[in-house]
């Protein structure tokens, strides 16, 4: 699973219009699902993504955690996020885990997101969506937990 996270003083998504997910400041997640992930995949990056420690403490040192700081979280499925743009000027989205896995994944993440951490707030799976953010810093990173098959084909 990958996840893009960005440090956020706001954020806010919107369907046809209207606002399906907000948050103050916290972390704004585009969140993708690859072929192969599982449901373990999504808890090991969700253990990273709740512990990642990218906002400042009082000495102003990247020390404390979307958890720490009580922060909103708002994420928000992003398949591209899994695109190969290895080759011709198209992208191929043959990463990226089929949409009802794709959909399974992001759910059990957003559910398990919300049984840890207060302020969680989503996007809506396969829906025309309006990201709007103030990238705090800017602060992005890429967290990413390869699928079983893929990692064992790494080592």
């Amino acid at each position: 699973m990958i996840a893009l996270l960005q440090r956020v003083s706001g954020a806010d998504v919107r369907v046809d219009g209207v606002s399906v997910g907000a948050i103050g400041a916290g972390l704004l997640v585009l969140l993708c699902a690859e072929r192969g992930d599982s449901t373990a995949e999504a808890d090991k990056l969700l253990r990273k993504l709740l512990a990642y420690r990218v906002f400042s403490d009082a000495a102003g040192k990247m020390n404390l955690s979307v958890k720490d700081i009580g922060g909103g979280l708002l994420l928000v499925p992003q398949f591209t996020l899994a695109a190969d743009t290895n080759s011709g000027t198209r992208p191929s989205f043959q990463p990226a885990a089929a949409p009802e896995d794709g959909k399974r994944l992001f759910d059990y993440f957003a559910d398990s997101a919300a049984a840890q951490h207060a302020g969680v707030q989503t996007g809506r799976f396969g829906a025309d969506m309006q990201v709007s953010l103030t990238n705090d810093g800017p602060v992005t990173f890429w967290l990413q937990v390869p699928p079983a098959a893929a990692a064992q084909v790494r080592s």
